[in-house]
């Protein structure tokens, strides 16, 4: 599955933990500041398709 950003945008490798399930993260399109919490791709798209769509 491409994404939409990785021709352009710079992605920073590194090894973190996702805040939801736990899984292993190993590459992210923003540096994290260590204070928000960070979520795998599942999680992300999963907390997505629950909230209501704004028009």
């Amino acid at each position: 599955m491409d994404n939409q950003y990785s021709g352009d945008r710079q992605m920073f490798k590194g090894s973190w933990k996702c805040s939801k399930c736990g899984a292993e993260i190993t590459e992210l399109p923003f540096e994290p500041d260590g204070e928000r919490p960070l979520y795998c791709r599942d999680c992300h798209r999963a907390m997505r398709q629950d909230r209501p769509r704004r028009f």
